[in-house]
Order: structure tokens, then sequence, then C-alpha cells
């Protein structure tokens, strides 16, 4: 080897290095708000090993909502943090709702009777109808009646972010529906203990009236622990078919979905067509129509290839039929339906569950901005109110139906 080619080469090999000393080390663009949310979920576990009453998860959105609002945090929070709290509030969420399966069997349910069952059903079906419907009546933005209904009905935030995923919704959509959804489960936790009994109730029959009407599976253990463990088994049991309906109810919006993006691809193809048959209709046949033609073609050609490009994109945009992560809660399921696994493995991932929710949860309640929430916070408010007393009402009826 020359000189000149070893010096060239010695050249080559600083550029690297030279290049990286100038622009030096940057961390991904979710680095710092992944870091923030860690640092929240620690937070909100302090907050719970102080105050056992307060569930992780409802510590962990209260202290995402503060962060947006302190002056200190706002600004990272609102800024170079945003691109990771918004990671964790969707794709942490999804870890989170596939381990959320491990807590399920197929023993557990049939150990309930069809009788609970089907009461679990016929509440799941009229909360979530009938919160739909009204909020859709009351005008709220949005998919914030779907996500609200989804939320009542199934298991508050898990199920709002399972949702928000194939319903591709506003993150400020999701971040109201999620306060919303937490502070009444919050509220649950005072108020139901209360109406044990003068609604007669015994312990047994109120942890099943907590399991069907509570949304959040810590705000059930919160709230039907006051009652005993008798009660707390067969709230837990009872929460747990409700989170079972997650996945059904996921892949039907899934469906929707496909179809009206379908739907909205053929009118779109409709409506590029009769403007470009208007376009030939009044393009001009003078003397130099000869002239002009070969760019009517052209205009045509490039609106066609425009219309197959949107269709294109549409096709890569559209939702599986059954999102994976849905998948991956029943494949869980299934799992801890065999036995295999041992108390030890099921232990950790219960942990790591809770753990993947709360930093989902710190960054979908970053989202919250209060002074856009007051502006239909009444209307909202009383949608949370009517969603209440149905869930609540439905189950305290089907509680004692199957009683």
């Amino acid at each position: 080897m020359t000189l000149t080619a070893a010096r060239g080469r010695a050249r080559q090999a600083r550029k690297p290095r030279q290049a990286r000393q100038a622009t030096g080390w940057r961390p991904p663009a979710t680095a710092y708000g992944l870091g923030l949310a860690a640092a929240g979920v620690a937070a909100a576990w302090t907050v719970h090993r102080l105050f056992p009453a307060v569930p992780l998860l409802t510590a962990a959105v209260v202290l995402g909502i503060v962060a947006a609002h302190l002056p200190g945090a706002r600004g990272l929070v609102r800024g170079v943090c945003r691109a990771g709290l918004s990671f964790a509030g969707k794709r942490l969420m999804r870890l989170g709702i596939v381990l959320l399966g491990l807590k399920l069997s197929l023993d557990d349910v049939l150990g309930l009777g069809w009788a609970t069952v089907a009461m679990v059903l016929g509440v799941v079906a009229a909360t979530f109808c009938g919160t739909w419907w009204l909020g859709r009546r009351m005008g709220l933005p949005g998919d914030q009646p779907l996500l609200i209904a989804t939320g009542y009905s199934i298991c508050g935030a898990s199920a709002i972010g399972a949702v928000s995923e194939v319903s591709d919704s506003d993150e400020r959509d999701v971040a109201t529906s999620v306060a919303l959804v937490t502070l009444c489960g919050t509220l649950a936790i005072a108020v139901l203990p209360l109406l044990q009994h003068p609604l007669g109730l015994d312990d047994a029959a109120f942890g099943r009236w907590v399991g069907a009407s509570v949304h959040d599976v810590g705000q059930v253990v919160a709230t039907a622990q006051t009652a005993g463990p008798a009660a707390l088994g067969d709230a837990v049991l009872v929460k747990l078919v409700r989170v079972a309906l997650l996945a059904p109810l996921v892949a039907a919006l899934a469906t929707a979905v496909r179809v009206r993006a379908r739907g909205a691809r053929a009118t779109g193809t409709e409506a590029d067509g009769s403007e470009a048959e208007g376009t030939r209709a009044t393009e001009p046949r003078a003397e130099g129509a000869r002239a002009t033609e070969p760019r009517a073609v052209g205009a045509r050609a490039e609106g066609a290839r425009a219309v197959g490009a949107r269709a294109e994109g549409a096709t890569r945009r559209r939702p599986p039929l059954v999102p994976l992560f849905v998948l991956g809660f029943l494949a869980m399921t299934a799992l801890r339906s065999t036995g295999i696994l041992a108390t030890a493995a099921l232990d950790a991932a219960a942990t790591a569950q809770e753990l993947l929710l709360a930093a989902a949860l710190f960054g979908l309640g970053s989202a919250v901005h209060l002074p856009s929430l007051s502006r239909t916070g009444a209307r909202v408010a009383a949608l949370g109110l009517c969603a209440w007393v149905v869930i609540a009402g439905a189950s305290y009826g089907g509680v004692l139906l199957t009683t």
C-alpha cells in the first residue's frame, strides 16, 4: 500500500468520528418522555404506598394531569417530552392490555355460573349503548361518546386506550375520556361502600355489584376490599368477565372502521370521477382544442393517479380485522387457562402489567388540557353522571335477579 493511499484511508476513518464529535450523540426522540413517564410511575407508586386506598393507576393519571399544568413541567410535557409521552399512552398501553389477559382463565368464568355471565353481558350492553347514544345526543365532540361508553362499560382507561387504537381517536378526546372515567371510578371507592347496607346487599352480592359497575380493576379492588375477602373475590371475577369482553368489542369496532373506510374510498372515487367528467364537459372545444387536449388528458391521468394513491394509502392505513394486541390478550388468557404458569410468573406479569398501564395513563393524563376541557366540561360531567347511574342501576338489578 502506498503512503498516499494509507493517508487517504486514515482521512476517511476520521470523518465519521469528527462528524460525531461535531454533532454530538442524541438520544431517541421518545427518551425524554419515557423518562418523565417513569418518574411519574415512581411518584404514583409512592402515593399508593403512603395512601393504600388510592390505586396506583388512579394516582398515575392524576399526576399526569398535574404535570401538564405545573409551570415548571408544562413546557417539557408539551415540548421535548411529548413524543415519549404519546408513545407511552399508545404502545405501553397495548403491552399492558396483553398482560391483562393473564388475570383471566376460562375456569374462573365458568365458576361464576351462566346466570352471572349473562347478567354481566346485559349490563355491558346496556351501559355501552345507552352512554354512546346519550353522548351523541348531547353533542359531545369527536369520539368522546364512543370512548366514554367503552370506559364505563368495560374496564376504564385500559378499554379507552384499546378502542382509541382502532378508531384512531384524537389524543385530546382520549385524555378527556380517561380523566372523566378515572374521576368517577375514584368517587366510587368512597360512595359504593356507604350504599351496601342501605341497599340490602350481603358481602358476596356487594362484591358482584362492585365488579359489574366500577370501571377500573384497581378501583374494583379498592372498593370491594372494604367488605372483606368474599366480596373481593367475587368482585374481581365479575370484573374480569367484563375485561374479557374487550376483545370482541375491539374486533367489532375494527370491522366497522374497515367498512366505513371502504365506503369512504368508494365515495371519494366517484366524486373524483364526476369532477373529472365536469372538467371534460366544460373543456373548451374551440380552435385550440387539439392543443389543449394533451393537457386535459395529462390532468385526467394525474387525477387518476392521485385517486389511486389515496386509495392505496387508505388501504395501508386500514386497521386489521382483529388488532394484534387483542390477539395477544386472548393468547394470554388461553395460556393462563392451561395452568402451566407458576404463581411467581403470574405475580411478575401482574406487576409488569400494572407498571405499564401506569406509565400509559400518566402519558394520557399529561395530554389533558383543562382550559379546553372546560368548554365541554358541563356536558362531559353530565354524561359521566348519567352513565354512572345507568351502570350502577343495571348492575344492582342484575345482582338482585341472580342472587
